[in-house]
């Protein structure tokens, strides 16, 4: 597997959470991608307590990557992803970003380690180049979920329809949920967001089984699969 090199002094992971006790086997490892600015995390921080929570007796650990540099977040992403190798082995990666982090997320996909990407409120560059589309091939064998609030004002939510729509063309597993009337922070439904994402995580990752509304997500066709209604009250009754 092709090693990338520190991308800038400063970038490290935080610290592990979920199974490292003594004995523990891990099986799985979660990235968690931050926003632009730390003073605005989204919903990544209750989504690493919950993930601990329902992923550590599975071998889920996650971590959040701590950005430094001046390396795009895309390559710290990548060097992430390598690090979590190197501590863990050949382990399934699941990249988990938001805002700015949810488009280096979808970015880096396409790492050799990496079977899955969750992109919260992914922040896509407007004004790109007509011709010049943000490349979605790299995702082909990787789970894909996108989640985006409809009364987003910062991100368009258009955009990531569309760029779910490609993606969709090259890799069948790829599906996003509309958060209705929530904004870029996602904090109106955060324990809905933060449940879908638990679940997913812990589908892709570790057991290969979904809830019903995301298995039907999955197999749908563009662009219901794509439209998705995240409902109210998501995640009380998934899992026995």
């Amino acid at each position: 597997m092709a090693q990338h090199a520190p991308p800038a002094r400063g970038v490290r992971l935080g610290r592990a959470a979920g199974a490292t006790g003594s004995g523990s086997t891990v099986s799985g490892v979660v990235l968690l991608l931050p926003g632009a600015s730390r003073f605005s995390p989204g919903p990544l921080r209750p989504l690493g307590r919950a993930l601990a929570r329902a992923g550590g007796t599975e071998g889920l650990v996650a971590h959040t990557v701590i950005h430094g540099g001046e390396a795009s977040r895309e390559e710290q992403a990548g060097w992430a992803a390598d690090e979590a190798v190197r501590r863990y082995g050949d382990v399934p990666v699941c990249l988990a970003g938001y805002g700015a982090g949810g488009l280096a997320a979808l970015r880096a996909g396409g790492h050799e380690a990496v079977n899955s990407v969750v992109s919260l409120s992914p922040c896509l560059e407007p004004g790109a180049p007509a011709g010049s589309p943000e490349p979605v091939k790299h995702l082909s064998g990787r789970q894909v979920l996108i989640v985006h609030g409809t009364n987003d004002a910062r991100s368009d939510p258009e955009a990531s329809f569309q760029l779910a729509a490609r993606a969709k063309k090259a890799n069948r597993s790829t599906c996003r949920f509309e958060v209705h009337s929530d904004g870029h922070g996602l904090r109106e439904h955060q324990p809905e967001v933060v449940a879908l994402a638990v679940d997913f995580v812990l589908g892709a990752v570790c057991s290969g089984r979904y809830s019903r509304p995301v298995t039907d997500a999955l197999a749908a066709p563009p662009p219901l699969g794509l439209r998705m209604p995240l409902a109210s009250g998501f995640g009380r009754s998934l899992r026995p």
